[in-house]
């Protein structure tokens, strides 16, 4: 009898064999089926296989066309790079073009409605100051018997039969719905001068607002201003022309004159443009300047409140930007064009007040730089009078 262990071994062994022979049978199988990609496999990994070569040659041409595609691309964006960028310079440019045009027309519109509000306001200021006046005295001037039209008609009358003594007068000049008192100069070259401006010493604050220049301040017996109203009403009078003449005086005491033929004013509603004829004088004429810019012949009255000096937007002084001549000399009003040389009535300049404008008259200059001038007077007379001199 066979041992159970025998049989049982000689059973396992069996088993094994065939499992073995059908394994070896399959790897044979899937040998001979891909023997073409295995050998494909080995020609590919042994460097001494005859396929070397064909893969250099396809590995060179993948390399030489991979460098001219990316040389391409390169290309491609920087010229679309120069492109982008040469847009946006000519697209900044436009805009900026474009929006300087723009702000160009803004601001000269601005400019424009700004001088068109500045009228608009001088004008209601004048309306104010009228309505103001006529509500504090309704009946302000009683009926006062006039020693003439003015101080030349006073001397041809008077003074034909007395000696006709310089001090105060009244006139009621033609046009004027009211007689009102005047310092009469009777002594200078033949008399008969109407004085309408004089500074002395600067007590008298000239330092004024249009209200003050319209009506006239100060004393007639020292320093004063006569009033703008006043002298529109003694130079307007028919057949008549009258002279102005500027007497000055330097704090050395040198003394110098300029006279104008032919000086009239235009009315409240023009702001009493000043006019202006021949010239003739040693002080030089400061009015019309030495250059075109500061001529102020023919231009309004300006004062702190009533700006018509011509400074749109603002005027240059000295390399200085000056919105308002009035304010530059010290809140003074006169004639000022671009402000100019001439203004005969800004603050005296003297200990306390170093900062003041001083008075000028900008063509009387010593050693190149202007006179300082201590006091000045403004009068004129008729034209005609037989006694000037």
């Amino acid at each position: 009898m066979v041992p159970l262990s025998l049989t049982s071994s000689i059973c396992l062994n069996i088993c094994i064999f065939i499992w073995g022979e059908n394994v070896r049978g399959n790897c044979i199988q899937f040998s001979n089926m891909d023997s073409s990609a295995i050998n494909i496999l080995e020609e590919l990994s042994n460097p001494g296989s005859k396929s070397k070569p064909n893969a250099t040659i396809n590995k060179e041409n993948c390399g030489k066309s991979c460098s001219s595609q990316t040389k391409m691309i390169r290309e491609e964006k920087h010229f679309m790079c120069r492109n982008l960028q040469s847009s946006i310079v000519s697209y900044t440019r436009n805009t900026k073009k474009l929006l300087r045009n723009m702000m160009d027309e803004q601001q000269a519109s601005l400019d424009y409605l700004s001088n068109q509000v500045n009228e608009l306001m001088n004008r209601i200021l004048l309306l104010n100051t009228e309505v103001f006046r006529k509500h504090l005295d309704p009946f302000p001037h009683r009926p006062v018997q006039a020693h003439g039209l003015d101080c030349t008609d006073i001397k041809d009358t008077i003074g034909t039969v007395t000696k006709t003594p310089s001090g105060l007068y009244i006139i009621h000049p033609e046009g004027s719905h009211y007689p009102f008192e005047v310092m009469c100069d009777m002594d200078y070259r033949g008399g008969g001068w109407t004085v309408i401006q004089k500074r002395i010493s600067g007590v008298i604050d000239f330092q004024r607002l249009w209200c003050d220049y319209l009506d006239g301040f100060g004393d007639l017996l020292g320093e004063f201003w006569l009033g703008l109203k006043k002298i529109f009403y003694v130079v307007n009078q028919k057949n008549t022309s009258f002279l102005l003449l500027v007497m000055l005086e330097s704090e050395d005491g040198t003394s110098a004159h300029a006279s104008y033929e032919n000086f009239w004013l235009e009315d409240e509603t023009n702001f009493f443009k000043i006019h202006l004829g021949r010239y003739s004088g040693n002080a030089g004429d400061a009015f019309r300047g030495l250059r075109k810019e500061e001529n102020q012949n023919a231009v309004p009255f300006s004062t702190s409140d009533v700006d018509n000096d011509g400074c749109r937007p603002v005027c240059m002084i000295g390399g200085q930007s000056v919105k308002s001549c009035s304010h530059f000399n010290n809140k003074t009003g006169w004639w000022f064009n671009q402000c100019g040389l001439a203004n005969l009535n800004g603050v005296h300049q003297y200990p306390g007040k170093l900062l003041s404008s001083g008075i000028h008259w900008g063509t009387w200059a010593k050693n190149n730089s202007w006179v300082k001038i201590k006091s000045v007077s403004m009068k004129i007379r008729r034209i005609y009078n037989p006694l000037f001199k």
